[in-house]
């Protein structure tokens, strides 16, 4: 039996981590298959991941080869079965659409020419520009239905329910996503007349005539005026049309699920995977929430999962995982664990052009970080290459390959089309094993947060489409996307990080914001925010809360219409807007508590008139407000509504004025330390640091002032990162400190990755250690206490013995 519980994936009564690699069995000769699982296994995973592609399985209508009768490698029944037979876990992802390079993102041919009309056409009633399809058509579904029927006859009897390995089945892939990046809603007349009555249920008739000034039930003129809309109504349909486009695509999710439970799929979890990140970055990954959040919290059983394409996680990019890992945390239901379906593994050279190089860490430190806020199943995309046959049925498009990428794909994978590991490998190999030597442990842990948490408005990134003649649109979209997330996540977000912060986030569109589960608030904030958040966030500064505004203060709601609640509420009228230009160099200086510091250039700066709020920044030249602090009720807010340097002192003492301290702490005055801990109910703990530089750092840590690790500076290698056990239970004994990793425990001995030039490891034991010439012992104080003297830049590995 598989549970969805505590933010825990339980198997048989177990908590369990899940480490996934995805290999692509369709892509390789059927003779590759067990040196392939070979090198998963090799990775330290315990389970396979695959996409099954109907494009390939069915190229011909009602022809389906599931059990490679028409070529061995489409042999998904002796694929699953090779994997059970290797003991590992197996997860199953079916589309319909599956994206992975292949073309019409793996739907068969025959599915648009059999029906054209779910093929959708965009705003002006434009061709849609990617091979997308509208999703709850009568005729796209019912062939989904037959995909899926054939499908579960090998799926269902080897389903961990009835005693095979499948744990969990992906429904669709991305869904949501061919469209936002093309700016092409779907817009047939289906979908248009779905959404008309989608807008007569939730308007009255008075409400419906004031908001839009044509006739619903005319399809010829209502199509045109959705498809091309006026200015006059242009912001009320960009709300409109977001919110419906979620609610379709739950009723699809909805859908999928019911056909794969009629053919026998139960007990197992069902996986929505979230899209959105790019270009090496985070900013545009919350789109996906958005888009998806009530796709999976609709009911029970169902798990989001992340797509993760970052490059190196270093100190540009480390606060964009920690805060869409957060992100994904505020809009899940009580139950539902992190997950990440598309963990971006390998070297980065996608292009077979040597474009990218990533370093080393990258696999190594996403995961230790992911791991630590909870992510609970990481499937590695794409563990290893493969090749792109030709399709039996010349399409005549170039290449006449099942996919786009030629005839070799996965150039970037660790393992490639030939089967050869490369440099990524072994690190990211090691990062798995560690996290699986204590799976027990971090099955079972969370996070530990301090007082604050980010504020997620899930509506902030409802921009995926814009009709492209509308300058109200433009306006709205605009100013939301310069002040979600780039300085906020940079500035605010990284400081807060670097400072020594552990916060997760809170859906305050959605959800209650309590002053007790939530004393501090950091906000990112833009020019329109709806009035009910406004209101709320008002209650919550009445009530006691602390809120840091990073953007700033709203005039408007989401639809444009006059709305300062929250700005009445902190007694401020907004003056004005400064942005530096040619030959205008804007800046901004301290005032009060923040000073003294140096003036500091700015691109940015919302001014105010207040009445009781205490300056903190202010214009140069001008002397006018931007940056202040006010108390409203019991609580009180600070607001920076300007364009400031990454002033980690600055943001830590705002933040301790608010009530939020630092628990966890380090004193490397070099910054650049990521660094986290986790615990479980039995008191067990791990301390999770990374050396984001490429420098060696020496640091003493301290929890709530009190040093640990037996008062023992850590050195932190380059690029490396560490998991420290801290009263963590063995068969052995308690492993009260240990500047070394915890790589195995094995009967009579436990063995560890050392970090140190001389690593410390503290024992509570009934055991004898054995002697042994790579370490001595000590006791004191009813403790063994482990002296390494191995260096670990020579040798990393020692094992302790016990009798």
């Amino acid at each position: 039996m598989i549970e969805i519980k505590n933010k825990q994936i339980i198997i048989d009564g177990k908590p369990e981590i899940i480490m996934c690699g995805e290999i692509h069995y369709y892509r390789l000769d059927r003779d590759d298959w067990q040196d392939r699982i070979d090198k998963l296994k090799l990775a330290g995973c315990n389970a396979v991941a695959t996409y099954v592609p109907w494009l390939i399985h069915e190229p011909v209508e009602g022809e389906v080869d599931l059990q490679g009768k028409t070529r061995p490698e489409l042999d998904l029944e002796g694929f699953i079965d090779l994997c059970s037979e290797n003991g590992l876990y197996f997860f199953v992802r079916p589309g319909p659409f599956i994206m992975a390079e292949m073309k019409n993102e793996g739907i068969p041919y025959w599915v648009y020419e059999k029906h054209p009309e779910i093929i959708p056409t965009a705003w002006d009633g434009t061709p849609a520009t990617t091979p997308t399809l509208d999703y709850n058509a009568p005729g796209f579904l019912m062939e989904v239905r037959n995909w899926y029927k054939a499908l579960m006859e090998i799926i269902t009897p080897r389903l961990h329910t009835n005693g095979g390995k499948i744990i969990a089945f992906q429904l669709d892939n991305e869904i949501g996503m061919l469209s936002w990046v093309s700016n092409c809603p779907d817009l047939t007349d289906f979908v248009l007349d779905e959404f008309s009555n989608w807008l007569l249920e939730k308007y009255d008739g008075k409400t419906l005539a004031s908001r839009y000034p044509f006739n619903l039930h005319d399809k010829k003129d209502r199509n045109t005026a959705i498809r091309s809309p006026k200015e006059e109504y242009a912001p009320e349909l960009l709300k409109d049309l977001g919110y419906y486009m979620r609610h379709r695509f739950a009723q699809y999710v909805h859908t999928l699920r019911g056909f794969a439970e009629e053919f026998g799929v139960k007990d197992i979890p069902f996986v929505i995977n979230i899209h959105g990140t790019g270009g090496g970055r985070g900013f545009t990954y919350p789109i996906g929430i958005s888009q998806l959040y009530e796709s999976y919290t609709q009911a029970p059983g169902y798990l989001s999962g992340s797509d993760i394409y970052f490059g190196d996680l270093d100190m540009v990019t480390f606060q964009d995982l920690y805060i869409i890992n957060g992100f994904m945390d505020a809009v899940h239901n009580p139950d539902q664990p992190l997950t990440s379906v598309e963990f971006n593994c390998g070297d980065g050279n996608f292009g077979d052009n040597l474009g990218s190089r990533y370093d080393v860490s990258a696999a190594d430190f996403k995961t230790r970080m992911c791991i630590a806020q909870g992510n609970r199943l990481i499937n590695y995309y794409l563990l290893t290459g493969g090749r792109n046959y030709r399709l039996d049925t010349k399409v005549g498009d170039g290449n006449d390959r099942i996919a786009i990428t030629g005839e070799r794909h996965g150039f970037a994978a660790p393992v490639s089309p030939e089967g050869e590991l490369n440099y990524t490998f072994p690190r990211m190999a090691r990062a798995i094993s560690t996290v699986m030597a204590v799976s027990d442990k971090v099955a079972a842990m969370d996070e530990e947060r301090d007082d604050v948490s980010f504020a997620f408005i899930p509506d902030y990134y409802m921009t995926e489409y814009r009709y492209p003649h509308s300058e109200k649109m433009k306006e709205i979209l605009t100013n939301i996307e310069e002040h979600r997330n780039r300085g906020a996540w940079e500035i605010m977000g990284k400081s807060m990080l670097l400072a020594g912060y552990r916060f997760t986030a809170i859906d305050i569109q959605n959800k209650p914001i309590s002053v007790s589960e939530t004393p501090v608030l950091a906000l990112p904030s833009a020019r329109y925010m709806d009035s009910k958040i406004q209101s709320k966030l008002v209650e919550y500064l009445n009530e006691g809360g602390g809120i840091f505004l990073y953007g700033e203060v709203p005039q408007y709601d989401m639809e444009g219409k006059e709305c300062t609640i929250l700005a009445d509420a902190l007694g401020v009228i907004v003056k004005g807007i400064h942005r530096d230009s040619h030959l205008f160099y804007l800046s901004v200086y301290a005032d009060n508590w923040a000073a003294p510091r140096p003036e500091v250039r700015s691109h940015f700066a919302q001014t105010f008139e207040i009445r009781e709020a205490i300056p903190l920044l202010k214009v140069y030249g001008s002397d006018e407000v931007c940056s202040f602090e006010a108390e409203v009720g019991k609580g009180r807010a600070i607001v920076m509504a300007n364009a400031y340097s990454c002033d980690i002192s600055l943001f830590k003492e705002a933040f301790e004025r608010l009530g939020a301290k630092v628990k966890l702490s380090h004193d490397c005055k070099q910054h650049g330390i990521f660094m986290t801990s986790t615990s479980n109910s039995e008191g067990e703990r791990f301390i999770h640091i990374l050396n984001l530089d490429g420098f060696d750092k020496e640091f003493n840590v301290y929890d709530q002032e009190e040093i640990l690790f037996g008062g023992r500076a850590i050195t932190l290698q380059s690029k490396d990162g560490v998991m420290l056990p801290i009263n963590v239970g063995t068969e052995h004994g308690r492993i009260v400190y240990s500047t070394a990793e915890i790589s195995k425990v094995s009967k009579g001995a436990i063995e560890f990755r050392l970090t140190q030039s001389e690593d410390r490891i503290a024992i509570e034991t009934s055991k004898e250690i054995l002697p042994d010439k790579n370490y001595s012992v000590e006791k004191a104080d009813g403790l063994a206490l482990v002296k390494s003297h191995k260096h670990s830049k020579v040798d990393d590995s020692l094992t302790i013995y016990f009798k």
